[in-house]
């Protein structure tokens, strides 16, 4: 069954050392990342044991120059492009980049929400023997080792957020946990409700920016926890239990991206 509007289908790296990321990477989640790339802007397949699940952009000195920096962000799948591109500026959001083609992968745009945090829209093209393909870099249902496991965003306006990828992907917002000072912390689910996408919470005071935090799926978060400092990234929150008996942590790469990652305790 081919992805809904509204789904998450693709994750990006963008970054400023990618010999160093594909090093990192490999070492902390088992990712195999493409040494070089015959794709325009040097584009690069990142893989899972079982295929490709997002890709990296290393950012040239121009893009550097420009303001550009490490990051993580997500694809949001759409129906029309053009048209939610033209509902998120209605809503207060902006077009960092106005859509465009990507030949033979399809239409996308770079986009920011009201509050300014960044992700990508994008109507794929499905391969031609498969017309329902399905992206699963999201792994939405079942549990996949590499894959993205959980879309968090911290925001200085949940409410806002809410009202926002509601209207424009039919988000649902059910349940939460009490954070105490800090505030709620709202569950997600897709517009269908076939499963929970992620979560929203307000941003800590820490934060320099409101953010999306992709959480990646490791086979053990120890293992994972060790790697990350013995190969120069550096851990922003130590490894909690979440609820369902995993555990989740934030880290940083040695480039300065930010991303999570959950998995069990042996």
């Amino acid at each position: 069954m081919a992805n809904n509007h509204g789904d998450f289908i693709w994750y990006e790296l963008m970054t400023s050392d990618a010999a160093g990321a594909r090093d990192f990477y490999a070492a902390v989640i088992g990712w195999d990342i493409e040494t070089n790339s015959d794709a325009p802007k040097d584009y690069r397949m990142i893989s899972a044991s079982d295929g490709p699940v997002a890709g990296l952009l290393p950012l040239t000195a121009d893009l550097l120059a420009g303001g550009a920096h490490p990051c993580w962000m997500g694809y949001i799948t759409v129906s029309d492009v053009d048209a939610c591109a033209a509902a998120i500026k209605d809503a207060g959001g902006s077009i960092c980049m106005e859509p465009w083609d990507i030949e033979g992968v399809g239409r996308a745009a770079f986009v920011a929400d009201p509050q300014g945090v960044m992700f990508y829209i994008m109507k794929p093209i499905p391969p031609a023997d498969n017309p329902n393909a399905q992206s699963t870099s999201f792994a939405a249902e079942t549990p996949m080792v590499g894959h993205c496991a959980w879309n968090e965003l911290s925001t200085t306006d949940p409410h806002a957020a809410k009202a926002f990828y509601g209207a424009l992907f039919g988000w649902v917002q059910e349940g939460d946990m009490d954070m105490g000072p800090l505030g709620k912390y709202e569950f997600w689910w897709d517009g269908a409700k076939r499963f929970m996408l992620g979560a929203v919470m307000p941003k800590m005071a820490e934060m320099p920016v409101p953010f999306w935090t992709y959480y990646f799926r490791v086979p053990d978060i120890d293992t994972a926890f060790a790697a990350i400092s013995a190969h120069g990234g550096t851990v922003i929150q130590e490894p909690i239990e979440i609820p369902g008996g995993d555990y989740s942590l934030v880290a940083a790469d040695p480039q300065g991206a930010a991303f999570g990652l959950v998995g069990a305790r042996a």
